[in-house]
């Protein structure tokens, strides 16, 4: 039994990689939509495995690579085929083949290169780096992949989203990858997303990020009120749930963006607090 239960993370993890190698496959058979929820399920893998080693005290070496090398699969080299899928799209709009593209637009392709190698190096800093045990620094490699992962999503369900407008535009998604690459690598310290215990004292960052997630949500749900609404009355929850989920799928490239512009302010206030007291 004991030997058995050694292995159950190491199970979850595999399932990370499964889900993000069909993620892979599906974005090349066109289907990024599909893709994407399969770097969202990676995710909850990703979450599981690191939780049910701590619940069964069941820590190895062995686990702690298999995680990484999971993790440059399904958040490094699958949110960048989903992004060459979409650039690709936006920069194929007068030419139907790759052969026909000019030079300086078939650069715009490669550029997505910089996830998994910027994605690799971020997990191998973090494998050596005991800094890294109650928080982050630099970007963590599943907020970049839901980041990319949550564009087709949003497209699959209302193409006409307003904000689709601006992430499917080629030089907005250039400096989408450049940037949030660089961030994966960069020294800015990031708060993690675990509680220890519900003090506000020691979890104020976490507990100011949920709040502004709430009201995130909010925002991104408010034109689409009635139809919950509506939903609930006729009791489809079938319909409800999935109305659910989009709000947070739509929000949730925001919620990424918030949570680096948090980090980065809580850099700077810990900063202002040694000068002044030092």
């Amino acid at each position: 039994m004991l030997q058995i239960k050694k292995h159950i993370p190491n199970f979850i993890t595999s399932l990370n990689i499964a889900a993000g190698s069909l993620s892979i496959i599906f974005s090349f058979e066109g289907l990024t939509a599909q893709a994407g929820y399969l770097i969202l399920l990676a995710a909850v893998f990703d979450f599981l495995d690191g939780m049910s080693a701590r619940m069964l005290n069941a820590y190895s070496e062995l686990g702690k690579q298999l995680d990484s090398l999971a993790d440059v699969i399904s958040f490094g080299l699958a949110p960048a085929v989903i992004a060459y899928q979409i650039m690709k799209s936006a920069v194929l709009v007068d030419t139907l083949y790759l052969n026909n593209i000019e030079p300086v637009k078939l650069m715009y392709l490669f550029v997505v290169l910089l996830i998994p190698i910027f994605s690799a190096l971020r997990l191998a800093k973090f494998n050596i780096d005991t800094r890294q045990t109650t928080s982050f620094i630099g970007m963590p490699t599943p907020a970049n992949a839901m980041f990319f992962a949550a564009i087709p999503i949003i497209s699959s369900v209302n193409p006409f989203d307003p904000i689709l407008f601006a992430l499917y535009d080629k030089n907005t998604l250039l400096v989408l990858v450049i940037v949030m690459s660089l961030l994966l690598v960069s020294p800015l310290p990031m708060f993690s997303f675990k509680f220890k215990n519900l003090k506000i004292k020691e979890n104020w960052q976490r507990f100011v990020f949920l709040g502004l997630i709430i009201g995130l949500l909010t925002f991104c749900g408010s034109s689409r009120f009635d139809l919950l609404i509506s939903l609930m009355q006729n009791l489809l929850f079938d319909d409800l749930l999935f109305e659910i989920f989009y709000i947070f799928v739509k929000a949730l490239p925001f919620i990424i963006i918030l949570y680096i512009l948090l980090s980065l302010i809580y850099f700077l206030i810990s900063l202002f607090n040694k000068k002044t007291n030092s």
